[in-house]
């Protein structure tokens, strides 16, 4: 803590030093544009030929910056760890392969881990790109690729504590492995691979991953009565709201839902005819989504057309799951 008590500052003061900070980290930005060019081309072509891990390290805040861009090169499908510089000349340098890239983070480009580092990373033969901002440091000197980011006015008021220079480097970090990501066509299904757990995870999650199939899948024939479908609904595990109901092919030609079963039970009070077929109660062809399809889209449809269940079909239209509103409200929560 200071030795000294705060200066007492007004509220609009307080204000104009906060928009002063985002203001000046924007302009840092803004200004890296102009340095996007045949180096950042460079960069982004090593990182597309690596064969092997994309290392990042830093020390102080870059190296905090350094553990961000590592694990968002680690979200596309690239193998990527952080790496200590210090730790590194203690022995982790045994991680670093000739196939690997090894992005290291200074703004100075002189922090005495990192130009210490320099010899043995050369002697591996691993390709070395910096991020600095001094175009002639050793860091600079020594790398492979160079993405210098200029001289760079903190926006501490003391203009010393990292804020605009690590903003930049995270920027450019972000814009390496973003672009990366573009050449290498990353698709949904791709990322989706890399990120189960959490919110993205569930958005990215394929309707095959929670509808009801095999055994949990009702079916009847179009010729059944509605006790054989009520049957069939009541004995599927699970208890479903609905079943599909299928040619002599097996492909789907519309559902009936519990819905259907209420609608026609008010109609008929007294002298409901368990031996109609479902056939003349179902709700023909209803609306469908494919195993492939991601649940987000599912929801979609469910909201839209206000329906509780939706078939899953095969290119057949052949019912392989049942989707029920229930199901993916649970997926929701978890």
């Amino acid at each position: 803590m200071p030795s000294r008590p705060p200066r007492k500052r007004s509220a609009a003061q307080l204000k104009q030093f906060g928009l002063h900070v985002i203001r000046t980290e924007a302009e840092t930005i803004a200004r890296l544009e102009a340095r996007i060019g045949p180096e950042f081309v460079a960069a982004v072509n090593r990182l597309l030929r690596c064969k092997g891990h994309v290392i990042v390290g830093g020390v102080g805040k870059p190296g905090f910056v350094a553990q961000k861009i590592s694990a968002t090169f680690a979200s596309i499908g690239m193998a990527s760890f952080y790496l200590h510089p210090g730790e590194a000349l203690h022995g982790d340098l045994g991680r670093v392969r000739k196939a690997d890239v090894v992005m290291l983070l200074s703004n100075s480009g002189r922090s005495d881990e990192i130009t210490r580092l320099m010899g043995p990373l050369k002697a591996i033969g691993a390709c070395v790109i910096a991020i600095t901002g001094d175009g002639k440091s050793p860091l600079a000197k020594h790398a492979d690729v160079v993405l210098d980011m200029g001289p760079v006015v903190e926006a501490c008021p003391l203009g010393l504590a990292p804020t605009c220079s690590s903003t930049a480097m995270l920027v450019l970090g972000d814009a390496l492995a973003m672009t990366v990501s573009e050449a290498r066509s990353l698709s949904k299904e791709d990322f989706a691979r890399f990120h189960p757990g959490g919110k993205l995870g569930r958005q990215l999650m394929k309707v095959g991953e929670v509808m009801r199939q095999a055994e949990e899948n009702p079916i009847v024939e179009d010729g059944a009565t509605l006790r054989e479908a009520v049957r069939v609904m009541t004995e599927t595990p699970g208890r479903p709201g609905a079943t599909h109901v299928v040619d002599g092919d097996g492909r789907l030609v519309g559902l009936l839902t519990d819905g259907d079963l209420r609608r026609y039970l008010l109609s008929h009070p007294r002298h409901p005819d368990l031996g109609v077929e479902v056939s003349k109660l179902m709700a023909r062809n209803p609306k469908t989504v494919r195993a492939e399809n991601l649940v987000e889209e599912a929801l979609r449809v469910l909201a839209e057309y206000r329906v509780d269940q939706v078939p899953v079909v095969d290119g057949d239209m052949r019912p392989v799951g049942l989707l029920d509103v229930q199901d993916l409200l649970a997926v929701r929560r978890v």
